[in-house]
């Protein structure tokens, strides 16, 4: 298993026994976040808070919500898309079978692997193309200076 599926079962598992709330000030202090960052991941489907107060206008959110902010902060490290790291939390939220989600993790993995890899290539051959310039700038500076 990867660190990442694991984390996310431990800290899945490890999360449900609780009845601790946060509020969305808890939270954006405890990660570093804004709590607008947190209503996008609210929008985006990661989590879902209880509504309370005159209207519903307080959001109170569970050791779930908490544990998946913490998940999709740690895919958002590895480079994943919220809606890579989406898929995959809420794998953990199933009882379906791990096989196909450890399956599903690992496409991912290796898509997200593809790309790093393509971006690696891309950014060796721009160091490559600098280290050319910086040789032709020298050659000609050391020339001008001779002649100086």
């Amino acid at each position: 298993m990867t660190r990442l599926s694991v984390a996310v079962a431990q800290a899945t598992a490890s999360a449900m026994p609780t009845n601790t709330t946060f509020t969305i000030s808890d939270l954006a202090r405890e990660f570093d976040l804004t709590t607008r960052a947190i209503r996008f991941y609210e929008d985006m489907g990661l989590l879902q808070p209880e509504r309370s107060g005159p209207g519903g206008r307080n959001r109170v959110y569970s050791s779930r919500d908490r544990t998946r902010l913490k998940l999709t902060l740690r895919a958002k490290r590895l480079g994943l898309s919220l809606t890579e790291a989406k898929d995959i939390i809420d794998m953990y939220d199933s009882p379906r079978d791990t096989g196909p989600q450890l399956r599903k993790f690992l496409t991912v993995l290796a898509e997200h692997r593809r790309q790093l890899e393509e971006q690696m290539a891309e950014l060796q051959a721009n160091l490559d193309e600098v280290k050319t310039h910086e040789r032709e700038a020298r050659a000609l500076l050391g020339k001008f200076e001779k002649r100086a």
